[in-house]
């Protein structure tokens, strides 16, 4: 409450989505995979994409859903809905990577 409070006092406005660079990177990827593929992308398409472990995006996405940016439905494959409005996200950068692809 008090934290609504302060955002409300500061001029901000309590829909305002908070996340990080990194965040927001994650919450454009699920935009862009999902509006391309008509469905969610799998925590092993974030991992392809972000060169990254699948403990590293299961953290990621935990953490996305615990701070109110997406939603899962428990026992579905593929159910990653984005709470926020998508034209507050970033642009999605390509990801830089020192493993060659092939």
């Amino acid at each position: 409450m008090n934290r609504k409070m302060n955002q409300l006092l500061d001029g901000q406005s309590t829909k305002t989505p908070r996340f990080t660079d990194k965040q927001g990177q994650y919450l454009a990827f699920i935009w862009a995979y999902s509006q391309i593929n008509s469905r969610a992308p799998a925590e092993r398409d974030l991992q392809r994409y972000f060169g990254v472990t699948p403990p590293s995006v299961h953290q990621m996405i935990l953490t996305l859903e615990s701070n109110g940016l997406i939603r899962r439905q428990p026992g579905t494959a593929r159910s990653i809905e984005l709470l926020v409005d998508h034209n507050t996200l970033p642009t999605l950068q390509p990801v830089k990577s020192s493993v060659q692809r092939y």
